[in-house]
């Protein structure tokens, strides 16, 4: 684990120096020119990684403000890492001139205006929240048909600031809810803009019983703080429990950020009637369907977040986004409402489930249909 974590620090670094001096390279003009230009990135750098070093000794305003400048950094980033990388490659293979990359305005100015377009559209796409629906017909017997939220990967924090929790809050209700279900990381990181700004009254305005299982960011942030907020805030937390509720089963797995969670097979030794697995990270899917589980919900992914980030997560998962399902269990794994770090998705999406859980008598036949 030491070794990994590393052998990234030292790919970033490399990463780093990479784009710099590329930055000095292509900057047009003399020393103060070239110094300015890779000064202004570098010092970028060091407001993102200020605000995630500082977040313990400083106010809360400064943090946010430090988040809002120095996390769409990251973003930028990558793609001039990549672009730098393709016309590395197009240079040596003669696609391009090499004077393209060398004090070249031009170049400059169009690198730089097509990044600031892209993550500034993704910003404005970030805002979007999808709402997906899906509807589930089961011959299990249900006391009526049910209308279950779901969403996950909220983290409210220092990017996603209480008016804009309130704004999810409103989305939710106005699906009018029979259960709210979160997948997890509904902190980001610390708990300490949660309570400083109270985050808990927006979560009391749920208009349903809401329940939720901690994520990799809760054990991040400590998992004991992050379980007082939840009971303050009135949510349900299920480690490694069971709850019914409105005739159906579900079941909450702790992350598997503990090693020593119960098997998910424990869990589902008893289940009776219609049933929801909440399992943050998506790993091992077929568990649930050994386990006879009906509908599994999952985050964690973020799909990536940002292209071509998202062909990364495709890779890891068996399924990172989307509609899933294993013989008789069916499964979403949500690309998150809320994000990580810079608000930005480019080839992905914020959104939530509206789950409809109908029953349907054994001769009308199959009876899943996505919508």
């Amino acid at each position: 684990m030491r070794t990994g974590i590393i052998v990234i620090l030292l790919g970033a670094l490399l990463g780093v120096a990479y784009v710099s001096w590329h930055l000095w390279r292509i900057t047009p003009g003399g020393w103060a020119a070239k110094l300015l230009a890779a000064g202004l990135f570098l010092l970028w750098m060091a407001a993102a990684f200020a605000s995630m070093m500082l977040r313990e000794k400083t106010s809360i305003s400064t943090i946010t403000a430090l988040y809002e400048l120095g996390h769409p950094w990251m973003i930028a980033f990558l793609y001039l890492l990549i672009v730098f990388i393709l016309a590395d490659i197009g240079a040596l293979v003669r696609l391009i001139p090499k004077g393209w990359l060398i004090s070249n305005a031009i170049s400059m100015a169009s690198i730089l205006g097509v990044i600031a377009v892209v993550l500034t559209a993704g910003g404005i796409h970030y805002k979007h929240k999808y709402r997906e629906e899906l509807t589930i017909r089961t011959e299990k017997p249900l006391d009526r048909p049910l209308t279950i939220v779901l969403a996950s990967d909220l983290h409210i924090g220092y990017s996603n600031r209480k008016a804009e929790l309130a704004r999810w809050i409103d989305l939710i209700n106005a699906e009018h809810p029979d259960i709210v279900l979160f997948g997890g990381d509904i902190m980001d990181i610390q708990l300490r803009p949660l309570v400083e700004g109270n985050y808990a009254e927006e979560l009391h305005r749920l208009t349903a019983p809401a329940f939720t299982v901690l994520g990799n960011h809760e054990y991040i942030g400590g998992e004991a703080d992050a379980e007082r907020f939840l009971k303050d805030a009135g949510i349900g937390l299920l480690r490694d429990s069971v709850v019914r509720v409105e005739g159906i089963t579900i079941i909450g797995r702790d992350d598997r950020s503990n090693p020593e969670r119960k098997p998910l097979a424990e869990l589902a030794d008893s289940l009776h009637g219609f049933s929801i697995l909440l399992d943050h990270q998506p790993y091992h899917l077929e568990e649930a369907e050994a386990a006879g589980i009906d509908f599994q919900f999952s985050g964690h992914t973020h799909r990536g977040q940002v292209w071509p980030l998202s062909w990364l997560t495709d890779a890891m998962y068996e399924k990172s986004w989307g509609h899933h399902q294993r013989g008789h269990t069916q499964y979403y794994v949500s690309s998150g409402l809320g994000i990580w770090g810079p608000k930005i998705r480019i080839g992905t999406r914020s959104e939530y489930l509206v789950l409809r859980v109908e029953h349907r008598p054994e001769a009308e036949g199959p009876g899943d249909v996505p919508r």
